[in-house]
Parts: structure tokens; sequence; C-alpha cells
């Protein structure tokens, strides 16, 4: 998105937003609102942080092999875009993560 390099302070916030989840994106939320960096990176964790909580409802589902299954991968899915997004923090990359980047193009936070 941006050829400038990112501030410190930016990758560890956008970092932050993952490690902590849904309190991590209301941290940057509060304190870097105005960081392009961060809040692109703290909106793809709150979409992540939905997918866990997507498949802990799908766990539950009363239809034993299905849901079971359908929550493992999607488990397997978010905790590996997780650690890439953690990733892509740290290094200060703008890369998007498939789906979750998508969607959470579309908050408008």
């Amino acid at each position: 998105m941006s050829d400038q390099p990112v501030s410190d302070d930016s990758r560890l916030f956008a970092f932050l937003g993952y490690l902590l989840g849904i309190i991590g994106f209301l941290i940057v939320l509060l304190a870097r609102k105005e960081d392009r960096f961060a809040m692109f990176h703290a909106k793809q964790s709150l979409v992540l942080f939905f997918g866990w909580v997507l498949a802990g409802v799908l766990w539950r589902l009363p239809v034993p092999f299905m849901g079971w299954f359908t929550a493992l991968v999607l488990t397997i899915l978010v905790t590996v875009l997780w650690i890439m997004g953690m990733i892509y923090a740290l290094v200060g990359d703008w890369k998007h993560l498939p789906v979750a980047s998508e969607i959470a193009a579309k908050l408008n936070i």
C-alpha cells in the first residue's frame, strides 16, 4: 500500500492487535485510530477473532461430525492466518490475509 517505512510504534500496535484479539483491536482503535498501518492489521485481527467465535459455535452444533470437523478446519485456518498476520505486522508488511482482508476492508471504522 505504501512505500514509506513503517514506524516501530505502528508495528508494535499492529502486532498487539493480533496478539490480544478483540482487546488488542480496541487498544489500537482508541490509541492509534489515525495510524493506517495499525488499523489495517487491527481490522484483520478483528475478523480473525470472529472466525474463532464462529468455530466455537460450530463446535457445539448438534450435528456431531459436521460441526466438529468444520470447526476444526476453521480453527486451523484462522490460526495459520493469525500467525501470518502477526509476522506481517512485525516486519511492517501491508500484505492482505486471504478472506480476512476482504471482510476487513468493508469495515468502516
